[in-house]
């Protein structure tokens, strides 16, 4: 066929395209699914199913907003730092804290009052207040403070136990160093371990609240207005939003006693350095089993290594608490009390073998 005839034909076939003449049986495209009768799956009736029972409103946050911010304080600390050429200079952090009694006591984290070389507290109705340092753990990131005022509005705690992933959560704080915000978000998920400059939080709440510089130290809240975290940390990377974390109400209140009690808190101490055991681990490694803790440094002189615990050695139960993840074996040494005799049991290759360990404080160097 020449390339005339070629070049008709397409104009032909585009002509009949724009006035609606109908293409040669073999360019017409049939669908085998295509029905004669287009209308046998039409119903004119149809309509969407209503609702067993009605849609569930949203909470009102503002009777929430309005009964907690009179107990939220503004927390401003000077600390002294040191440039690369020896010369010193103030800077100011800012944080946030909860009146925990009419007294002046003020939960806040450890990070806020860090090497703080005088502490000062807002507090809603404008009022400010030189704030002193009752007592601090690292290890937790929990502080307690003071002022010297009356008629203080504090917040009751609630059981952070109860909490559900998915349960609505204001996160109410010094924003940015900027005053009092607060900010909406829900339960993601519980009992999450972080770790923060090499030190683990256990217990904590994820959140989608947003977390902000000048949050630290503030009160999650549950739909109550109780007290069900403290905010702690969040994580900060260009691909990640609405990652932040409280240390639970259930995980603070013990410490926060203590601090109160006698100023500082003791921890039990076990003196060793442990990995969570995974499948793929195990793999790995060919370990007997999956789960556990995996000892990998035991340090001289320890309660561990006076019960005879070696690296590599499994723990796989401590005390009458089944051992599966570094979690668990922390929680059942911070729940286990100083001087008391606990029994363990560990695998060391393909053998099960049981001793007994005497808790010591655990030093504080």
């Amino acid at each position: 066929m020449s390339k005339k005839y070629i070049l008709v034909f397409v104009i032909l076939i585009a002509v009949g395209l724009s006035i609606g003449i109908g293409l040669p049986y073999f360019f017409r495209i049939s669908n085998p699914h295509q029905s004669d009768n287009s209308t046998q799956h039409n119903d004119p009736n149809w309509t969407f199913p209503l609702a067993s029972e009605p849609a569930i409103d949203l909470p009102d946050f503002p009777p929430v907003v309005t009964e907690v911010i009179p107990s939220v304080v503004s927390v401003t600390t000077e600390v002294v730092v040191s440039d690369f050429f020896g010369r010193q200079s103030t800077e100011y952090v800012a944080g946030s804290g909860i009146f925990i009694d009419d007294k002046g006591y003020i939960a806040t984290n450890d990070h806020v009052v860090e090497d703080a070389q005088s502490i000062y507290v807002q507090l809603a109705d404008g009022r400010i207040f030189p704030a002193e340092t009752v007592g601090t753990d690292t290890l937790s990131d929990l502080a307690v403070i003071k002022i010297d005022a009356a008629n203080l509005t504090y917040t009751y705690w609630g059981n952070s136990s109860l909490l559900s992933v998915g349960g609505w959560v204001l996160a109410i704080g010094n924003a940015l160093g900027e005053g009092i915000t607060a900010t909406e978000g829900i339960v993601s998920r519980l009992n999450v371990s972080v770790n923060v400059q090499g030190n683990t939080l256990y217990g904590l709440i994820q959140t989608t609240a947003p977390v902000n510089p000048g949050n630290s130290g503030g009160p999650l809240v549950n739909m109550a207005g109780e007290v069900i975290g403290i905010t702690s940390v969040k994580i900060v990377a260009a691909a990640v939003e609405g990652i932040g974390y409280a240390i639970s109400s259930n995980e603070a209140k013990p410490t926060i006693e203590d601090l109160i009690r006698y100023g500082h808190v003791t921890h039990p101490w076990l003196g060793v350095s442990v990995s969570t055991v995974t499948p793929l681990l195990a793999a790995s490694e060919n370990l007997s089993v999956d789960r556990g803790a995996i000892v990998r440094e035991v340090l001289a002189g320890s309660p561990a290594d006076a019960a005879g615990l070696k690296v590599n050695d499994i723990i796989i139960r401590f005390g009458d608490k089944e051992i599966g993840t570094i979690s668990d074996l922390v929680k059942a040494i911070r729940s286990s009390e100083i001087g008391q005799d606990v029994e363990i049991v560990f695998v060391r290759g393909e053998d099960t073998k049981i001793s007994s360990v005497r808790l010591v404080e655990r030093p504080t160097s």
